[in-house]
Protein backbone atom coordinates (compact mmCIF):
# COMPACT_ATOMS: atom_id res chain seq x y z
CA UNK A 1 0.00 0.00 0.00
CA UNK A 2 1.19 3.11 -0.73
CA UNK A 3 0.85 6.63 1.48
CA UNK A 4 0.95 9.45 -0.35
CA UNK A 5 2.95 12.41 1.50
CA UNK A 6 2.52 16.19 0.11
CA UNK A 7 5.38 18.38 0.85
CA UNK A 8 5.54 21.83 0.91
CA UNK A 9 8.27 24.94 2.54
CA UNK A 10 6.57 27.89 4.33
CA UNK A 11 8.64 30.32 6.58
CA UNK A 12 11.14 27.82 7.66
CA UNK A 13 9.04 24.97 7.90
CA UNK A 14 8.76 21.65 5.64
CA UNK A 15 5.39 20.75 5.66
CA UNK A 16 4.46 16.95 5.09
CA UNK A 17 0.90 15.96 4.97
CA UNK A 18 0.64 12.11 4.61
CA UNK A 19 -3.13 11.00 3.32
CA UNK A 20 -4.85 7.86 4.57
CA UNK A 21 -4.36 5.88 6.62
CA UNK A 22 -1.09 5.05 8.48
CA UNK A 23 -0.25 1.38 10.12
CA UNK A 24 2.06 -1.43 9.43
CA UNK A 25 2.19 -1.41 5.82
CA UNK A 26 2.81 2.60 5.60
CA UNK A 27 4.44 3.57 9.05
CA UNK A 28 7.79 3.37 7.00
CA UNK A 29 6.84 5.19 4.40
CA UNK A 30 5.94 8.24 6.47
CA UNK A 31 9.61 7.69 8.75
CA UNK A 32 10.96 7.46 5.48
CA UNK A 33 10.00 10.76 4.12
CA UNK A 34 10.57 12.57 7.61
CA UNK A 35 14.05 11.05 7.15
CA UNK A 36 14.53 12.34 4.09
CA UNK A 37 13.54 15.94 4.92
CA UNK A 38 15.70 15.91 7.57
CA UNK A 39 18.46 14.85 5.33
CA UNK A 40 17.65 17.43 2.86
CA UNK A 41 18.75 20.27 4.96
CA UNK A 42 15.11 21.05 6.41
CA UNK A 43 14.84 20.29 10.31
CA UNK A 44 12.22 22.39 11.27
CA UNK A 45 9.21 19.83 10.17
CA UNK A 46 5.26 20.31 10.77
CA UNK A 47 3.28 17.18 10.06
CA UNK A 48 -0.24 17.70 8.96
CA UNK A 49 -2.16 15.02 9.74
CA UNK A 50 -5.74 16.60 8.92
CA UNK A 51 -6.13 14.35 5.67
CA UNK A 52 -5.17 10.85 7.87
CA UNK A 53 -8.19 8.95 8.38
CA UNK A 54 -6.37 6.19 11.16
CA UNK A 55 -2.59 5.96 12.87
CA UNK A 56 -1.60 2.74 15.21
CA UNK A 57 1.43 2.04 17.04
CA UNK A 58 4.27 2.27 13.20
CA UNK A 59 2.88 5.72 12.54
CA UNK A 60 3.28 7.16 16.19
CA UNK A 61 6.97 5.40 16.40
CA UNK A 62 7.51 7.21 13.09
CA UNK A 63 6.90 10.47 14.74
CA UNK A 64 8.54 9.75 17.38
CA UNK A 65 11.55 8.86 15.79
CA UNK A 66 11.36 11.93 13.60
CA UNK A 67 11.14 14.29 16.45
CA UNK A 68 13.96 12.52 18.38
CA UNK A 69 16.19 13.07 15.14
CA UNK A 70 14.73 16.92 14.37
CA UNK A 71 15.50 17.74 17.78
CA UNK A 72 19.15 15.81 17.59
CA UNK A 73 19.62 18.74 14.59
CA UNK A 74 18.61 21.68 16.47
CA UNK A 75 15.53 21.65 15.15
CA UNK A 76 11.69 21.16 16.31
CA UNK A 77 8.71 18.73 15.07
CA UNK A 78 4.89 19.43 15.80
CA UNK A 79 1.61 18.17 14.72
CA UNK A 80 -1.83 19.30 12.92
CA UNK A 81 -4.77 17.48 14.39
CA UNK A 82 -8.34 17.86 15.33
CA UNK A 83 -9.52 14.37 14.52
CA UNK A 84 -10.86 13.85 18.06
CA UNK A 85 -10.24 9.68 17.93
CA UNK A 86 -6.79 10.32 17.06
CA UNK A 87 -6.04 13.12 19.39
CA UNK A 88 -7.65 10.74 22.36
CA UNK A 89 -4.91 7.99 20.71
CA UNK A 90 -1.88 11.40 21.26
CA UNK A 91 -4.08 11.56 25.20
CA UNK A 92 -4.03 8.06 26.11
CA UNK A 93 -0.48 7.22 25.19
CA UNK A 94 1.08 10.02 26.91
CA UNK A 95 2.09 12.03 22.94
CA UNK A 96 0.20 14.98 23.83
CA UNK A 97 2.78 15.89 26.44
CA UNK A 98 5.49 14.82 23.90
CA UNK A 99 4.30 16.53 21.23
CA UNK A 100 2.99 20.30 20.07
CA UNK A 101 -0.16 19.26 18.30
CA UNK A 102 -1.83 22.33 16.89
CA UNK A 103 -5.41 22.84 14.80
CA UNK A 104 -3.91 24.61 11.74
CA UNK A 105 -0.93 24.21 9.62
CA UNK A 106 -1.37 28.40 9.51
CA UNK A 107 -0.87 28.39 13.87
CA UNK A 108 1.62 26.01 13.80
CA UNK A 109 4.04 27.87 11.47
CA UNK A 110 3.08 31.31 13.22
CA UNK A 111 3.84 29.84 16.74
CA UNK A 112 7.24 29.88 16.04
CA UNK A 113 7.12 33.90 14.98
CA UNK A 114 5.50 33.86 18.68
CA UNK A 115 8.25 32.03 20.66
CA UNK A 116 11.03 33.92 18.78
Amino acid sequence: MHLQIDVERREGYAILSPQGEIDFATGPQLKDAITETLVGGDVNLIIDLLAVDFIESTGLGALIGGRRRAYALKGSLSLVCTEQQMLKIFRITGLDKVFTIHDTVDEAVSARAVAS
